[in-house]
């Protein structure tokens, strides 16, 4: 029993120094390729206005926080991409619940959903412009559109690989096919609606950018577009580089959610 307690106490060890030194690496790869780029452009061996530099970014992003306008485009963009990640995870589970209710419909339905993933979203982009304007509602309508249709295929997929010993039970107890929606097929897909969060978070994110690109007056992805044609491009990488640092920090958040949900497991 004490040798098992020490291998357990060398196996922990051993994992957090594994951890520290994957972080510290991580770090350090981080540091080197800004200070890289920072001498390079410096020494001109790159051009620092089509390529910018971490000063230049760092002096650009000081300055519109100075008149606040960075948080507006910053937070506008944010809003949209939770509304359309909300929506898009809300919509494809319902509409993966409804297939699953009736096989007829998934069966018509299967073929249009794969043509509909397979579609390169930004072609969409200018007919939502056509059919609804350059508003706000053409945005959110961008961003749900790049993740919804692999969100209701990949639930639906979750939905019909349940066991079917369980939903079979269920019946067997009395149940109707509500009580096995509730009870076995949504409680045991929870893991696979995460795994969903995790690509939807950042697909939600590159609609709303391209939505913004087209249709909008504020956002960080009209910054890129405006930067780009002004030829002020510190203003696209500093855009880019907050882009980064949102899409970290809300996938970092889904993880959270992950293992608060493990821990309750």
């Amino acid at each position: 029993m004490n040798d098992l307690s020490i291998s357990q106490a060398k196996y922990l060890a051993e994992h957090i120094r594994h951890k520290r030194i994957v972080s510290i690496a991580r770090i350090m790869v981080f540091v080197i390729f800004m200070l890289l780029w920072e001498v390079t452009t410096r020494l001109q061996i790159i051009d620092s206005f089509i390529f910018s530099s971490p000063s230049r970014i760092a002096t650009t992003f000081i300055s519109m926080t100075k008149d606040g306008s960075i948080f507006t485009h910053i937070g506008i963009t944010l809003a949209e991409t939770l509304l359309s990640f909300m929506l898009v995870n809300v919509i494809g589970v319902a509409v993966a619940v409804l297939l699953w209710l009736s096989k007829k419909t998934s069966e018509i339905m299967e073929p249009y959903l794969v043509v509909l993933n397979s579609l390169p979203k930004s072609a969409l982009a200018p007919l939502l412009i056509v059919w609804l304007g350059a508003n706000t509602k053409t945005i959110i309508v961008a961003g749900i559109s790049v993740a919804i249709f692999g969100t209701i295929i990949s639930m639906y997929a979750g939905f019909v690989e349940v066991n079917p010993e369980k939903i079979k039970l269920i019946y067997t107890l009395g149940g109707r096919k509500r009580h096995a929606l509730f009870k076995v097929v949504l409680p045991s897909n929870i893991p696979n609606l995460i795994s969903n969060m995790k690509v939807n978070i950042g697909l939600s994110l590159v609609g709303v950018i391209i939505g913004e690109f087209l249709a909008a007056r504020r956002g960080l992805g009209y910054l890129i577009i405006y930067g780009s044609q002004v030829f002020k491009l510190d203003w696209v990488m500093m855009s880019i580089v907050i882009l980064c640092i949102i899409a970290m920090v809300l996938y970092k958040l889904i993880n959270l959610l992950e293992k608060c949900y493990l821990k309750r497991i």
